[in-house]
């Protein structure tokens, strides 16, 4: 298992929750927009006080405190150790929110089916079919879509959302999007930032911002598909 970092409090990652997010290393896509280039390429930034026995030394410290562990990444569940992780983290008490790209549905069936996870926020990046020339090569489109609809079918509490960037993002695909999770809980739809990401010479002649009237131009496409729409 290898944990690349931590944020010890967080009043925005889990919905209803004070957490703590776990970021773990490592990523099996290569999204120019990443705000979290050191994950994807397994750099290791977490302190050392916080690996092996110290995470969980961390954990026990806040139990009364925190009320969730939001386990984020990078990709978590390209770990192996990832049930393990959750296991001892419901051990401890707390409930526990995944973030995932969707590209394992077979492992997210594995932790919705043996209880290990309360929330799941899974990140829809673009139209499914447009994945491989986009995202990166070799995602077969019926992983993204099986994992969706294991989330929608089985997960006790999820979300589905949507960076929107300028060449992944637009009102066709925002429309392709809401159609395949058509019924949703929540859809979120978030504004990118600008901050350190993977591979900025991805913008060099584009600018990937959207303005906060063409976001709720695609908030007002979501909103008759889903049960709820929001901005962030």
């Amino acid at each position: 298992m290898t944990v690349g970092g931590i944020q010890k409090n967080s009043l925005i990652d889990y919905p209803g929750k004070l957490s703590c997010v776990i970021f773990m290393s490592g990523c099996n896509f290569d999204c120019p927009y990443c705000h979290n280039p050191s994950l994807v390429k397994c750099s290791e930034e977490c302190p050392a006080s916080l690996k092996g026995d110290g995470l969980f030394e961390f954990l026990r410290s806040r139990r009364g405190f925190l009320d969730g562990v939001v386990i984020s990444g990078g990709e978590p569940t390209l770990s192996k150790n990832l049930v393990k992780l959750c296991e001892s983290v419901k051990g401890l008490g707390y409930s526990i929110k995944l973030d995932t790209n969707g590209s394992r549905p077979k492992d997210l069936d594995v932790l919705i089916e043996r209880g290990l996870v309360d929330y799941i926020a899974m990140d829809i990046k673009t139209d499914p079919l447009k994945y491989n020339s986009l995202v990166t090569n070799g995602i077969n489109p019926e992983d993204i879509l099986n994992s969706i609809e294991t989330i929608m079918e089985k997960a006790p509490d999820y979300e589905f959302r949507t960076t929107c960037v300028r060449g992944f993002v637009d009102k066709g695909v925002i429309t392709t999007i809401v159609k395949i999770i058509k019924d949703a809980k929540l859809y979120a739809l978030q504004n990118f930032h600008r901050a350190e990401i993977l591979h900025p010479e991805f913008f060099k002649d584009l600018s990937p911002e959207f303005s906060d009237s063409e976001l709720t131009e695609f908030k007002s496409i979501a909103v008759p598909w889903v049960k709820e729409c929001v901005v962030r």
